[in-house]
Formats: structure tokens, sequence, C-alpha cells
């Protein structure tokens, strides 16, 4: 069963590490609840000195710009955000004296003991998943709230007067990792593949802590897993001492074939719930098989967390629910056609596997913007998918000699410097009308934007103004 690390830590002061919005909202809950909390960032900024401010006026003691390593050390319990990496100092000085680290989830699921929630990894699709949950939940009548990954710190709705029935909530690695109490309603895994090899070891220890979903997992537990791949099915045998057969009901969503509780069927055109069909997929204002994917793990989520929410009248609710649903920012987002040319923004696709994604889900010739910050993957493997419709790509930033070398031969590819500007009057000129300019960049935004919404806000002003540019 879930351990709470509060019943059992010492008394005395907890340390929260990082004054991001989720380091925030935990200081200021175990604030309210009467503990004594120091929280420090080695940040700076006037957002963060703002921050501190308001967390001083609840009483919490702030440091900005520094961490005080022994305090850090003799605290009672560490909370760590999400993006402070584990061997960071503050980090590395509580495990040298044994101090338990916990994350903000943590901290907010001993809060809202009567929280159902939907809880939803995967290396991509994640976040469209998530919000396609929280958005049925709603469709249904219930009070479901989108939370963790997706933005919304989850201490954020405990420090609520009256915090919501339901959540939807997105949970990277990082935070899994700090979560030992992790028990959802429903727990989804979308997809699986490498990622963050910058911050793990090895693609084993990435695994193995998005495993850690299934750490809690008991008969009554649900699951909803991609079907189509056997890592997905088979990550909970890499908790320690697994059994040999996942506690709990699963239930599998699959593109590729119709032996699974929620389908694509591609003959009929529908979306199969249950054995039912739920929706025709021309009706899913979503581009991509990956997005289909995203609908059907979502609307089986739903369906499976609670019996009243796949009868006749929340299924028809359930349709509705995903006709209405439009794409996230920078997520195979249409940001408009212009002189009859389509501008898809997918700016969030930061890694190999999620741009092969949209690559392969494209149905028109296009132009694909690949580049940015390397991040060590090789891009040969968009090769195949993007010669189906593919004209050329545009090759840009740090990695565009990477990407020249790993494309160069297999596709036709253009390299560029580092102005966006010049990449989008470039694509402007190559496209013609019926095709479209796909921004999903398969790289981080960091060499020339400050991050992937700022990359993508760029791509979606500049493709505005292709009309009165031609």
């Amino acid at each position: 069963m879930p351990t709470d690390v509060f019943r059992g830590h010492a008394p005395g002061e907890i340390a929260v590490v990082g004054l991001g919005k989720s380091g925030r909202a935990a200081s200021a809950l175990l604030a309210r609840d009467g503990h004594a909390v120091y929280a420090s960032d080695a940040g700076g900024g006037d957002a963060l000195l703002e921050a501190a401010g308001a967390l001083a006026h609840h009483g919490v003691a702030v440091d900005v710009g520094s961490h005080d390593l022994d305090r850090i050390a003799r605290a009672a319990l560490v909370v760590a955000s999400p993006g402070v990496p584990p061997d960071a100092p503050p980090l590395a000085a509580a495990r040298a004296r044994d101090v338990p680290i916990v994350g903000e989830i943590e901290v907010a699921l001993h809060y809202l003991p009567r929280l159902r929630y939907v809880a939803v990894t995967g290396t991509n699709g994640k976040t469209t998943t998530t919000a396609l949950i929280g958005h049925l939940l709603r469709a249904l009548g219930r009070d479901a709230v989108d939370a963790g990954n997706i933005g919304t710190p989850l201490a954020e709705l405990a420090l609520r007067d009256r915090p919501p029935e339901w959540a939807a909530l997105e949970l990277s690695s990082f935070q899994l990792h700090d979560t030992p109490s992790v028990n959802p309603t429903v727990g989804v895994v979308t997809n699986l593949s490498p990622d963050h090899l910058d911050r793990y070891a090895s693609v084993d220890a990435y695994y193995a802590d998005k495993a850690l979903l299934f750490a809690n997992a008991h008969a009554g537990s649900r699951w909803v897993l991609n079907a189509d791949e056997p890592e997905v099915l088979g990550l909970f045998r890499r908790l320690p001492g697994a059994p040999p057969v996942l506690p709990g009901e699963t239930h599998g969503f699959s593109t590729r074939t119709n032996a699974a509780a929620a389908y694509f069927d591609r003959g009929a055109g529908d979306l199969v719930l249950l054995e039912e069909p739920l929706l025709p997929r021309a009706e899913l204002p979503l581009l991509g098989d990956h997005n289909v994917a995203n609908a059907l793990a979502a609307s089986l989520a739903v369906a499976v967390a609670d019996p009243s929410h796949a009868g006749p009248d929340a299924r028809r609710r359930l349709a509705d629910g995903l006709r209405t649903f439009r794409a996230l920012a920078h997520r195979m987002e249409p940001v408009g056609t212009f002189d009859g040319v389509e501008w898809i923004n997918d700016s969030k696709a930061t890694n190999v596997a999620s741009t092969l994604v949209a690559v392969a889900g494209m149905t028109k010739p296009f132009v694909l913007l690949l580049g940015g910050r390397h991040k060590g993957e090789p891009y040969t493997a968009l090769a195949e998918p993007f010669r189906r419709f593919g004209k050329v790509v545009l090759a840009y930033g740090e990695s565009a000699a990477i990407v020249e070398k790993d494309l160069g031969e297999l596709v036709h590819v253009e390299r560029l410097g580092s102005s966006f500007p010049e990449v989008m009057a470039r694509a402007r000129a190559l496209a013609g009308p019926g095709e479209a300019v796909l921004l999903s960049p398969a790289c981080s935004s960091f060499d020339m934007f400050d991050n992937y919404a700022q990359r993508g806000a760029e791509f979606r002003r500049l493709a505005a103004e292709t009309g009165s540019i031609r």
C-alpha cells in the first residue's frame, strides 16, 4: 500500500528546494498546515524575489540565489522540485544525512486524501492525453482539474477551500521518482522511447522511474496501457520484486489491432470503445495517428474510472467531448492556412520520437523545419516516414550540420543558419498551395529561444505574416 512519509518523518523543519510553481505551492501548503518551512532557489530575478516575498508573508524562511546546505542537511524532510537534478548539491547534502526526499506531488497527495485521479505518464503524448481526460471528465459533469506536469501544481488544488473531486494528473519520470505514495484511480502509459538522457545514465534508468507508476498496484487498480508497445505492457516488471502479473485490471488501446479495449477501426473509420463505435475518425479535430491513440487512451481511461462513465448517455457525452476538444498550443497545432499553405506548430516535439509520430501523421506534401539544440539522438529514423509526403527538410540552428549529416544522403535537406525569420522565409518559398509547413524540431529550443513555447509563438507570428509577404 502507499507509503505516507508524513507519518514517519521526524519532527522538524521541512526544506523545499526550488521555487518554481510547484515549489512555491508546496511551501505555502506546508506552512498553512503549521510546518516550519525553509525554501531556497539558486536562481535570481524579479519573479523569484516576488515569490520569496509572498512566501515570507506566510512565515516561510526563504533564500534566493543560494542554498543553505547545512540547514537542508538538518531538515526532517526535503521537497524537491522536478527541475532540480538528483545530483544537485542540496539533494546530495540531504542524501548524505539520510534525509527523506519527496516531490511536490507527494506533498499534495497527503492533503488530498479523497481525490480521485487519472495519472498519465509516458514519453510523448502525456500532456494532450491529460488535457483530453480532464476535458472528458468535465463533459461528464465531473468537477475535474488538469494538474501536475501539465502546468498546474497539484499542491495548488490542495490549497483551495474546496478541492476538486477529480484530477487529470500528468506525471513526468522526475515526478514519479519522488512520489512514493502514487496510487491512481486509473494509471495510463501512453508510450515509451529514449528521452532525458542528459539527466539519466541510461534508458533503463529512465524506464525504471516510469515504472514507479505501478509501485502501489493492488487488486483494485485500473491500468490503461498502449497495447501496440510490448515495452509499455511489461513496464511494471522493471520494479524490484515485481509480481509475474500486474495487479488490477489492465485495458489496452491500439491504433494497429482490433484486439484491444479501445482501438481505431481503419476499415470503418471509427474510434471503438469497449466493443462499440464511439466516434468517426473524421469528427476528431486532431491531426495524426498519435492523436487518435491519445483520444483512445483518454476515452478508455475515463470510461473505466467509474461504472457510471460507460453507459449510453456517458458514451454520447464522451463522443461530444472528443468533438469539442482542440489541439493544445505547440502540439500539432494548426495555426492557419495562408495562400493555400497550412502551417502546423509542433514546437513541443523536442525529441526524435515525438517528431517521428508527427511526420508519420502527415497526409499532404510538406516542408519540415528540423533543428535547434541537439539532444544526442540520431535523426536517421525520420527518413523513411518523411519520404511518404515530405518535400524538403530545412535543417537549422546548432544541430543543422548533424541533421544534414544524418539525413542528407537519405532525403532532400537544405542546411540553413540560426535566423528563424530566414528559415520561415525559405519554407514559405518552398511550400505551395495544398501543401504544409511543419515545425517539429526534434531538438530543444535553447540555442535560439528561451523555451519551446517562445519558438512556437514565433512560428505562429511569422506564419501569419505570409499572406502579406508572398
